[in-house]
């Protein structure tokens, strides 16, 4: 453990120790109700032309999942970036579209310039932690996650934010005759498991961490989620350069930076991307850089995620970076996940 433990127990931990809670409380609360049946019955008969599924931040990163799902069962999706969307093409959100918004705080600049400028016949479902949010209360549909209230960095509205879009898909697609929860049960006790470590992998985290200037998060598919957030999360909480990329485009050019100063957390993924992962891993080692490989599989340690249905991937994906963003804080002498300049929500565009 990092000696400044003083630095790391604050708000931003409360937070991720709070996350099966959050997961729990969430997966508790998720009912399938008439607006939300209206739409995944308008999909069913071809109503609908396309899905756009956007969001700012860990939000937007936290529809990559279920937007491979839906392209894997022939819909037509589109993720795209709240900023970019109602600004370039605004076009798409009409009376065909079915947009689905994640806001953790449903607030955002760029959320409620989308509320204003989308079509009103567009049919928009919200996926929000704040039930008398703009977006909650103006949505055709709402999907309230029961994260409670953040500190400042997303982990706990993130982890819950990803169980509530699983579960959301699950509906739209009539996913199975079980109950659509089924699977996502099993998250808050993983979570809880790994997380009951905490002590033990951020030290870990320290000891790999120690003289590493360049930090990379790499993946494939579903694991683009934890990539995008954990390079975030990083830069915010603990003040340090990290970059998220997938694990191809990291070949095409980054991997050039290669050498001491370098470490790379490569996520194995789903089995078809797993051996492409374990590859690149060899490779930066054996080019003189730092990298491990984050999967079931992995090791005891940091690195090793309970077993869990593919579904849940994504939401154990990203505590390893979590334990990273502790301790390059502590090292930085930083309080972790305290701002400076970033507000929890985001008002200016």
């Amino acid at each position: 453990m990092p000696d400044n433990l003083r630095l790391i127990e604050g708000g931003y931990l409360r937070d991720i120790l709070a996350q099966p809670r959050a997961l729990e409380d969430t997966i508790a609360g998720l009912e399938i109700f008439p607006a939300l049946r209206e739409a995944a019955n308008r999909l069913a008969q071809g109503r609908f032309e396309r899905i756009v599924l956007t969001g700012m931040g860990g939000s937007f990163w936290a529809l990559h999942p279920i937007s491979l799902q839906f392209l894997n069962r022939g819909r037509t999706a589109i993720v795209a970036e709240t900023s970019e969307l109602i600004h370039f093409t605004p076009g798409i959100l009409g009376p065909r579209t079915l947009l689905i918004a994640a806001s953790q705080s449903g607030r955002s600049a760029e959320i409620l310039r989308l509320l204003d400028i989308k079509q009103p016949d567009c049919f928009t479902l919200g996926i929000t932690n704040t039930p008398d949010s703009p977006l909650a209360l103006r949505a055709d549909a709402a999907v309230l996650t029961h994260a409670g209230e953040e500190f400042t960095v997303s982990c706990k509205t993130y982890v819950a934010t990803l169980a509530a879009l699983q579960w959301t898909a699950n509906v739209l697609m009539g996913a199975g005759p079980g109950d659509p929860r089924d699977e996502l049960r099993a998250a808050p006790r993983a979570v809880e498991a790994y997380l009951s470590r905490w002590r033990d992998h951020v030290g870990e985290a320290a000891r790999a961490l120690a003289g590493v200037r360049d930090l990379f998060l790499l993946g494939r598919g579903a694991s683009l989620a934890a990539v995008g957030t954990g390079a975030l999360i990083t830069k915010e909480s603990a003040h340090f350069h990290a970059e998220g990329m997938s694990s191809a485009a990291f070949r095409h050019g980054p991997l050039e930076m290669v050498g001491a100063s370098l470490y790379a957390l490569v996520f194995a993924g789903d089995a078809a991307a797993a051996p492409l992962n374990g590859r690149l891993v060899d490779d930066i080692r054996q080019a003189g850089g730092a990298a491990a490989l984050a999967g079931e599989d992995a090791g005891p340690g940091i690195f090793r995620l309970p077993r869990a249905p593919a579904a849940v991937r994504p939401i154990l994906e990203i505590l390893p970076v979590e334990m990273f963003t502790l301790a390059l804080a502590a090292a930085n002498g930083r309080e972790a996940g305290k701002f400076d300049r970033a507000a929890k929500v985001t008002t200016t565009e």
